[in-house]
């Protein structure tokens, strides 16, 4: 089966972002589970257009991930998920940072979001998103 570029790059966002992903060869398996026919060149150049890293432990993260990785980890005090709606409380002065960050990441639940001085709203399409949504970030908010 064949699929676009944009198809096969959100799969990757996708793939990256559930599971860690340590090779190159190991990302063309999972596309391939997945649908998508590509080589490891190909893998290669969507790596690079996608501005995927490799963190010291060996697995890919998306810069964007990465960097709400950081900001939640380092201000976020707490995440709760209440039907579509997802509340991050942060340090004072800081949620504006998060969003930023969280805005980049280009998450696929979010729909869009409001940030005060500490306190983050995040608006999501259903309630399994919200909650998928806060799962992920209090993930973050833990990672060391």
């Amino acid at each position: 089966m064949n699929r676009s570029r944009d198809a096969r790059r959100h799969m990757i966002r996708e793939i990256v972002r559930a599971r860690p992903i340590r090779t190159q060869q190991a990302l063309v398996a999972e596309l391939k589970a997945q649908g998508f026919e590509c080589t490891q060149a190909t893998v290669s150049r969507d790596i690079a257009e996608l501005g995927l890293s490799k963190l010291p432990d060996g697995h890919y993260m998306l810069a964007g991930d990465l960097r709400l990785q950081r900001m939640m980890a380092d201000l976020a005090l707490s995440v709760v998920a209440v039907n579509n709606l997802v509340l991050v409380k942060a340090n004072p002065g800081t949620a504006n940072a998060i969003t930023a960050a969280l805005d980049g990441a280009e998450l696929s639940e979010v729909l869009g979001t409001i940030a005060g001085d500490d306190t983050i709203l995040v608006v999501t399409g259903s309630d399994e998103a919200g909650a998928a949504l806060a799962s992920h970030l209090e993930k973050l908010r833990r990672a060391p």
